[in-house]
């Protein structure tokens, strides 16, 4: 190959370095289209579309049924506040003519009419009428009913077993307004005993919740005798440890035994109890 001249290789590298910036020129025009395709904005997602118009449903157009809801499953029922306790067995006395034996049949013999069972407290201050409940406390109401006939034998202040009204001419010794008064003690001082006990008896909700129930007095459990308290107010504080075996009214006249003058709680002048007669009351 002969060699070439300057001027020849001159205008060689002159033809070469035109070709090769028009080549350059053609790939950055290239480059650039293809980098302008990249840069188009993409479709748009499914989820981005406007939704198509539809026409309302006709109102004529059958409901949907409803979806059936599973039936609730039943609410248990509250248990008692105080729940029934059996009559506990209580050891006789003794020496006592009935051996502990005295029942509801025994108390009301010969009683006229058929009734509820009821009791009226004749006081110096008033009656108070109450009606008993045999249905639900039958070994006190018949304690009761057979000591204020005088049919339940009971030792008297002397120590001797007697058969006559218990609760006539006994007072009310213990007065605490907005709580009780109590009565039925032969000896008037609290300390009286009929020579016997007999138990207690808590029935279903049998709840100190009110003003006149009627309850038997205690030392303790299953102690009662012949001692009894009405309420002057609620006293939940008694609940289970007391039996309720009635509920006297007028209200108005318990409150107002309970407001007699005391001393502490006994009263200046205690309110006697006439007399204790038992009988039916109309049905």
């Amino acid at each position: 190959m002969t060699p070439l001249s300057g001027l020849q290789y001159g205008r060689l590298m002159n033809r070469v370095a035109s070709a090769a910036n028009h080549w350059l020129w053609l790939s950055a025009g290239s480059l650039l289209w293809l980098a302008s395709c990249r840069s188009t904005p993409s479709e748009p997602s499914p989820s981005n579309e406007q939704p198509s118009k539809t026409t309302p449903p006709s109102t004529s157009a059958k409901p949907a049924e409803p979806v059936e809801k599973p039936a609730a499953l039943p609410t248990a029922a509250p248990g008692p506040k105080v729940a029934f306790r059996p009559a506990a067995s209580v050891t006789p006395s003794p020496d006592d003519p009935l051996a502990g034996k005295f029942t509801l049949a025994d108390a009301t013999r010969g009683l006229a009419g058929s009734g509820p069972l009821a009791a009226t407290l004749e006081t110096e201050l008033g009656k108070l009428e109450c009606k008993l409940y045999d249905d639900k406390a039958p070994i006190t109401v018949a304690n009761f009913i057979g000591l204020a006939r005088g049919i339940r034998p009971w030792k008297d202040p002397d120590g001797k077993w007697v058969k006559k009204p218990a609760y006539d001419g006994t007072v009310f010794h213990r007065v605490i307004k907005g709580f009780m008064i109590q009565g039925g003690d032969p000896k008037g001082n609290g300390s009286g005993e009929p020579g016997y006990v007999i138990p207690d008896e808590i029935w279903e909700n049998a709840l100190h919740d009110r003003p006149g129930l009627l309850c038997m007095a205690n030392r303790g459990p299953n102690t009662n005798g012949a001692q009894f308290f009405i309420t002057d107010a609620a006293a939940p504080h008694l609940d289970r440890n007391y039996t309720i075996f009635g509920e006297c009214g007028p209200e108005e006249m318990v409150h107002k035994v309970a407001s007699v003058d005391v001393i502490g709680e006994r009263p200046k002048s205690a309110p006697k109890i006439k007399s204790v007669k038992i009988h039916r009351a109309a049905s």
